[in-house]
């Protein structure tokens, strides 16, 4: 099987990491970029739609068939937000590329970038957790030969990346003394798209993987 994925965030910290591990991997055959503005990456491998309205997506559409695999890395903080403007950008948005793929791909394996804390439950005291929650509710739902939610803690950057926040490096120099006491909300961005193409490979029972099911899957 090779695959041939969309990647969705990758002018941010989580998607230029997991496109770097695509095009590094020998059974990733292609891979589509879609975003708001350039991600300035080249490969043979890679092709790039700018696009501006996640919301509406009909003019690209007939693009979009022929993927086996979406990886979906875009998302924004919920600080400074009320729960309308983040449900918006969190839910409708992530839903509506959804719908759209599965519509063209009914054999695709979607990945979706969560994180720690997510309430399943969609009933706790938590906003942004609430609207992950449903989210990975939703997506679940959606005909795609699999979903698996993924819910990185603290997710140590890939050395030489452009797109790593400032906060990452200046904690990444402590990251191996963290990593032993607080194991449980600790990944790399090199295990998270690692742990990605694997579950697209092989598949995996669970469909939520923490942060110690994204570890186990890259090693795989």
């Amino acid at each position: 099987m090779k695959i041939n994925a969309i990647i969705t965030g990758t002018t941010g910290m989580v998607g230029e990491g997991v496109l770097h591990e695509c095009l590094l991997h020998p059974d990733v055959e292609t891979v589509l970029v879609i975003n708001r503005k350039p991600c300035g990456v080249k490969h043979e491998k890679l092709k790039e739609i700018i696009h501006k309205d996640f919301l509406d997506l009909s003019a690209i559409e007939d693009q979009l068939a022929g993927y086996n695999a979406c990886y979906f890395c875009a998302g924004v903080s919920s600080i400074g937000k009320k729960e309308e403007e983040y449900r918006l950008i969190t839910y409708d948005l992530t839903m509506n590329f959804a719908k759209t793929l599965v519509k063209l791909n009914r054999s695709m394996t979607f990945c979706y970038v969560s994180g720690v804390g997510t309430d399943s439950t969609e009933k706790g005291r938590s906003m942004w957790a609430r609207v992950k929650g449903k989210t990975e509710n939703d997506l679940m739902k959606l005909p795609f030969k699999a979903a698996y939610m993924f819910r990185p803690g603290y997710i140590q950057p890939t050395k030489g990346l452009k797109n790593t926040y400032k906060i990452y490096k200046v904690i990444s120099p402590i990251y191996p003394i963290l990593s032993l006491l607080f194991s449980k909300y600790m990944v790399t961005l090199e295990e998270l798209g690692k742990a990605m193409i694997t579950v697209t490979l092989y598949g995996t029972e669970k469909k939520i993987l923490e942060c110690r099911d994204i570890v186990q899957q890259s090693k795989r």
